[in-house]
Formats: C-alpha cells, structure tokens, sequence
C-alpha cells in the first residue's frame, strides 16, 4: 500500500507539473514574442516545474536543458530589467554634456 501511495503522489506531483508549465511556459512565450520582458519573469517561474517533470520522469537530458534554459531566462530577466537602466542613464548623461556645450 505505500508503494501505491508513493505512485500516486508521484502522478499528482507530475500533474501539477505539467499544469505549472502550461499556464507559465505559454504566458512567457506570448510575452516574450509581443518583446514584454514580463516574458522573461513567466519563463523562470515555470522552470521548477520543467525540472520536477524531468526529474520525476528520469528525463536527463530534458532536466539538463531545464538547467541551461533557467541560465538563459535569468540573462533575459537581467538584460530587460537591469541592464536597459544602466544604458539609459548613459544616454541621458551624453545628452545633458551635448547640451551645455
């Protein structure tokens, strides 16, 4: 009986899993095709459940990639959020030396 209760629990994890990466994998690709970086947000709240799928499922190679794309959706995350601050008080700093010349 605990092993059928093991199963179960396994399949409920599975479920909300998949459930997890609809709802966030689909939001972050409509987001990030209509360039929203909210995109890059959704895409890293839906990798814990690409990997607990992958992990559940003894999917190496997929729980891998689920590494490698967390990487990639956190570089976008930095280069919306962050680093288009950085470049435009650059540009705003060339334009008030522009000006007083």
């Amino acid at each position: 009986m605990k092993f059928i209760s093991q199963v179960k629990f396994m399949i409920t994890l599975d479920i909300i899993a998949q459930i997890g990466i609809a709802v966030f994998g689909l939001t972050a690709i409509i987001l990030v095709s209509k360039k929203n970086k909210w995109g890059f947000v959704f895409g890293l709240l839906s990798q814990p459940f690409f990997i607990l799928t992958s992990f559940i499922n003894k999917q190496w190679g997929l729980f891998l990639l689920s590494i490698i794309y967390t990487f990639s959706w956190t570089y976008g995350i930095y280069e919306w959020f962050f680093k288009e601050n950085k470049t435009k008080n650059n540009t705003s700093r060339s334009k008030v030396k522009k000006t007083k010349k």
